[in-house]
């Protein structure tokens, strides 16, 4: 015989902590990538300020190297880490609320399986007994 197939509602409710599984790997995976840009970008920023003022510089754009100037390399990649830095703020606050959600849902599973329960009522409200 064949074991008792999972009820929909739990498979509803897995379904869901897998998205958000896949959802928190998104996030850790694009604040890594991010930490890493930004970590080049000081570092170039480290060494464009040890140029001298009137030293030639050049900008990489796509294959390309371009003439620029000491000061207008220094602003735009001090502006590139503050931007990445915001950006890595946002993804760590939402990792933490997807992380938060996994534990609610984890939890949320545990205790249906572990109750039997059938899954919380519908939003709609019906009567108790409508034939009485």
């Amino acid at each position: 015989m064949s074991s008792p197939q999972m009820p929909p509602w739990l498979q509803e409710q897995i379904m869901k902590l897998q998205q958000s599984q896949q959802n928190l790997q998104s996030i850790v995976t694009q604040r890594q990538h991010l930490e890493m840009e930004k970590a080049e970008t000081e570092k170039a920023l480290e060494e464009l300020k040890k140029v001298a003022d009137d030293d030639s510089v050049f900008k990489q754009a796509g294959t390309v190297l371009i003439k620029s100037n000491k000061k207008t390399l220094v602003d735009e990649l001090e502006e590139k880490v503050e931007l990445a830095k915001t950006r890595s703020t946002v993804l760590e606050k939402q990792e933490t609320r997807v992380k938060e959600s996994l534990k609610e849902q984890e939890a949320k599973i545990t205790e249906m399986m572990k109750s039997g329960a059938t899954p919380p009522p519908p939003a709609t409200t019906t009567p108790d007994n409508p034939r009485k």
